[in-house]
């Protein structure tokens, strides 16, 4: 027998050895990283929603300077850091006119008024605020928008005609001031603020907040009331 064939022979049982080690450490490996696979996603997942938190809260604090209370899967995440308050998105202005005009014994008085008040709209977030953070989706939990206030900006007099005996007392004035805001707050109500409101504030959470899930606001069951 040659040299060349007895080290031929020798050569191979190394070779298919090297080739069995070699392919025994890819199984183990991975194995391994199967076997750590979901302990490394939920991780990741968890890491990643965390960010997703402190996104939220500096949006909140941008937009309410407050932090909200903050849960992950139900687990409490961020405890609200401060008292809760209003919170405006929107505001809008009306106008409303009011006449009075009466006659007594043939003398006529007459006023007229022209207000503009300025409407707040928006979310009164002492009634609560908690945002839940779900691998699928994100809840804020919030009152539902409503007018939270009617604030007198001008008021005009468009007309002030006296009559021969017939005056404009001061009365009349206070009460014609004092039905301009119940004007102004029913053609305030007759609008589709709250709508809007709600839409703002879900444009600027997004705009904030760039989640891969979706996000939902989720109104509480409270008695609406405007102020």
């Amino acid at each position: 027998m040659s040299k060349s064939e007895s080290s031929g022979r020798v050569a191979w049982p190394v070779a298919l050895t090297l080739i069995a080690i070699i392919v025994a450490a890819v199984v183990v490996i991975v194995f391994l990283r199967l076997e750590s696979w979901p302990a490394r996603t939920a991780h990741q997942g968890t890491a990643e929603l965390e960010r997703l938190g402190k996104d939220l809260r500096s949006a909140f604090v941008d937009i309410a300077h407050l932090q909200p209370r903050i849960t992950i899967n139900n687990r409490v995440y961020m405890e609200q850091t401060a008292p809760a308050s209003e919170l405006a998105v929107l505001s809008h202005q009306i106008e409303v006119e009011h006449e009075l005009a009466h006659t007594w014994a043939g003398s006529s008085k007459r006023v007229k008024l022209h207000g503009t008040f300025t409407v707040k709209t928006g979310f009164d977030l002492r009634q609560g605020l908690t945002i839940d953070i779900r691998p699928d989706e994100v809840v804020v939990q919030l009152p539902p928008p409503q007018i939270l206030s009617i604030e007198q900006e001008q008021v005009d007099v468009l007309a002030f005609e006296n009559g021969f005996w017939n005056r404009i007392s001061g009365e009349d004035l206070q009460n014609e001031l004092s039905i301009l805001p119940q004007l102004a707050r029913q053609k305030a109500n007759e609008t589709d603020l709250p709508a809007q409101a709600e839409h703002a504030l879900e444009q600027q959470l997004q705009q904030r907040v760039h989640a891969p899930q979706p996000l939902h606001l989720i109104f509480t069951n409270v008695n609406k009331g405007d102020r």
